[in-house]
């Protein structure tokens, strides 16, 4: 699509080089697990689908997520509009997790792990010279940085003040920073979701996308699950979550 978000994982070592509602029916899967409804099932693979590895699909599908607070400062030409959408959504992201990890805004750069800027692509990229392929049709990307155990420890973003109205840019803001938590992959499963393979303007959370949040910063999801055995783990969750 001509504004696909793309999405780069490194691995950062420590030498520094390297919308659906919800359903009470209850359905048959796979492997023959009937006491989860059709929601709920939808759920496990929905997570699946997002959660495991990254959109350029190089990176390994294992769950990642911070396990230290999100320290994010927050530069450039930055609106009203756009402060008071990233506060409401650091609200909304603190207020679904349940694992310890929160999310804070820092006065200063050095104080941070997390740069968000709000800029045109030419100001960016003289921060980031080597997103200057991506950003010609990207009006919006982030970048997270994991260290040897695939935990995530820093990352940066960028919303494009130029190009895109203020609709588009509260989307991308809420997109490139949800993604960022390690709900890293696109998907063209549910039309209201911020994971939306297609370029969208949504700018609020589908159910889906708020239960994704959760369950992956849930105190009993770990990192470096691959897809058999995070979904034991997602089940369990849901199961004691009822």
């Amino acid at each position: 699509m001509q504004f696909r978000i793309y999405f780069l994982i490194i691995l950062f070592v420590f030498s520094f080089f390297s919308s659906c509602s919800k359903d009470d029916e209850m359905i048959v899967n796979d492997d023959n697990i009937s006491e989860f409804s059709e929601y709920e099932f939808n759920v496990i693979n929905y997570f699946k689908e997002i959660a495991l590895g990254s959109e350029n699909g190089t990176a390994s599908k294992i769950t990642r997520k911070w396990t230290s607070t999100m320290r994010i400062f927050v530069d450039g030409e930055v609106t009203l509009a756009n402060q008071r959408a990233l506060n409401s959504i650091v609200s909304e992201i603190n207020n679904l997790v349940s694992d310890g990890f929160e999310i804070e805004i820092v006065d200063n750069l050095e104080q941070s792990n997390y740069h968000m800027f709000f800029g045109s692509a030419r100001e960016f990229v003289a921060i980031y010279p080597y997103h200057s392929e991506r950003v010609i049709e990207n009006w919006g990307l982030f970048r997270f940085y994991i260290n040897e155990s695939n935990e995530i420890i820093q990352g940066h973003m960028y919303v494009d003040i130029e190009r895109a109205n203020e609709i588009e840019q509260r989307h991308l803001l809420r997109e490139e920073l949800t993604q960022s938590l390690g709900l890293a992959r696109d998907s063209y499963t549910y039309l209201n979701s911020i994971f939306q393979q297609n370029w969208t303007t949504t700018t609020q959370y589908a159910e889906i996308d708020k239960d994704l949040i959760r369950l992956l910063y849930h105190p009993d999801m770990r990192i470096g699950l691959n897809n058999d055995e995070v979904r034991p783990v997602l089940e369990e969750i849901i199961r004691n979550q009822r």
